[in-house]
């Protein structure tokens, strides 16, 4: 017994000792972390290297990658082996294997050599996606809401035009499919403006909010004097799209996939500004079945519409939400979808379809009240104690049916504000979808009852982006404003 103890433990140390004093972690590809979504044909790959404790003076001198269409298949990958590569790099290693094709799943591994040319253990496997590459594999139409039209909305003083300002309520759009067989895999290609909002089977797919990214969505008109258009001689025209792996979403029978659509930057309403046109959307869910076959959900004239609880939706000047005008369940299967009305076909922007490769904003982080104070005039006063980009949220909150307030937040440079309209049933919450402010604290006009710490929430919204790096120094206010710059 104790020879085979001594057998492995030297093998165990000549492994050990066998190994590179350098360890590959951190994977990217395009710059991000297991990205959802890539679209060029030679992705970017990179790594950091990390030495062994107490080492000093060490380097790569070599490198292996492996690519494969699934993590089983890294042992004998199918995609790509790089071989040993008698290089130091160690970012921006383009891909070099075998073309990849549209929504193919990229898993790969890196290893290294160290200054002694001792190899390092693989990396844990990290993984890619490609995008659809090619404009005509889009086979979704965009789609609208009927009731939002074409128009372009101008300076209210010009001529024969009139701007409506408060606009038309935020579209809610849905389509109801069934699956019969057993699900392998479903991921979710899609897009919306200005911003948008994905769910299926009542949940929201993602995390990120105010997607896609404000780009240079296309061509313009100037309508009236003085408007703003900027890009005329910038060609760069391009619109973002995002995936989704929604496997885990969908079961056998009825399936709804919906979409709540925001105004954003696409058509901004404002005055000054002219916007590109109304919200539409764009959407092709991929589904894979175990039996190998597939089916594509895309959105087109099949879609229903109505009009969601959001009456208005303004970056800079607001959101009023109207919780009595709330279908419960819109999203779900089993509901009459009846009254809803037929979605439209909307022109597409002239921008082309690239993936959504950045980090996308998200809510890091929440913020309780430092103080609140009933104001002479009976308004609220909450004051969350720093400077932030983002809203507030309220929580378990109850008011009679119709009762409105208004949120003020005290930095907004636009003048914008919230309102909530009160459902009257129960405990409701409230955050907005489509815009944000910055603000240091907030007055609440109109609050029924009393307002309470636990009712109110700040959450910051900024780019989810990993930090390389710390700061920290004895000065409180470097801190501080270490701390807002980051955000």
């Amino acid at each position: 017994m104790k020879s085979v103890f001594y057998f492995l433990a030297i093998v165990f140390l000549a492994v050990f000792t066998s190994c590179g004093k350098i360890t590959p972690e951190k994977l990217t590809c395009e710059y991000m972390e297991n990205p959802a979504v890539v679209d060029v044909q030679q992705p970017r790959l990179a790594w950091i290297n990390v030495a062994d404790e107490g080492e000093r003076g060490q380097m790569q001198t070599a490198y292996q990658i492996k690519v494969a269409s699934s993590e089983d298949k890294l042992n004998t990958p199918d995609l790509w082996d790089s071989g040993k590569v008698l290089k130091s790099e160690s970012t921006r290693v383009e891909y070099a294997g075998q073309p990849l094709q549209s929504r193919t799943e990229c898993w790969w591994q890196v290893r290294v050599w160290d200054k002694d040319a001792k190899a390092s253990a693989w990396s844990e496997p990290a993984f890619w996606r490609m995008g659809i590459l090619n404009q005509n594999e889009w086979k979704a139409q965009w789609i609208g809401a009927p009731w939002e039209g074409e128009e372009h909305f101008v300076r209210p003083d010009y001529p024969g035009q009139k701007f409506d300002e408060f606009g038309p309520p935020a579209p809610m759009l849905r389509k109801s499919f069934n699956i019969e067989k057993k699900v392998k895999s479903a991921v979710a290609f899609v897009t919306g403006l200005g911003y948008f909002e994905m769910y299926l089977n009542g949940e929201k797919a993602g995390e990120d909010v105010m997607v896609p990214n404000v780009t240079n969505y296309g061509k313009r008109p100037l309508l009236g004097e003085m408007l703003i258009n900027v890009e005329d001689n910038f060609r760069d025209y391009k619109v973002m799209y995002l995936a989704y792996d929604v496997t885990s979403m969908l079961s056998e029978g009825e399936n709804v996939v919906g979409a709540i659509l925001g105004n954003g930057f696409y058509n901004p309403r404002m005055f000054w500004c002219e916007g590109y046109g109304t919200t539409r959307f764009l959407g092709q869910l991929h589904i894979t079945y175990d039996d190998g076959s597939e089916e594509v959900i895309v959105s087109d004239e099949s879609w229903k519409a109505a009009k969601s609880p959001i009456l208005k939706n303004m970056v800079y000047y607001g959101e009023t939400y109207d919780a009595r005008l709330e279908q419960p369940g819109w999203c779900k299967p089993g509901i009459d979808a009846g009254s809803w009305e037929n979605a439209v076909i909307r022109e597409a922007p002239f921008g082309k379809l690239v993936a959504h490769t950045a980090p996308a904003d998200k809510v890091m982080e929440q913020l309780q009240p430092v103080k609140m104070e009933k104001l002479e005039n009976g308004n609220y006063f909450v004051d969350f104690g720093q400077e932030i980009s983002g809203w507030v949220r309220l929580n378990n909150v109850s008011a009679p049916a119709g009762h409105q307030i208004n949120i003020s937040f005290n930095s907004n440079l636009y003048s914008g504000d919230n309102t909530y309209i009160f459902r009257g049933e129960g405990s409701e919450n409230y955050a907005p979808r489509f815009n944000w402010f910055v603000f240091s604290g907030v007055e609440i006009k109109n609050w029924y009852g009393e307002l309470k710490p636990e009712n109110i929430t700040a959450e910051f919204v900024y780019t989810d982006v990993p930090e390389s790096a710390e700061f920290e120094t004895s000065n409180p206010l470097f801190n501080q404003i270490n701390d807002i710059w980051k955000r």
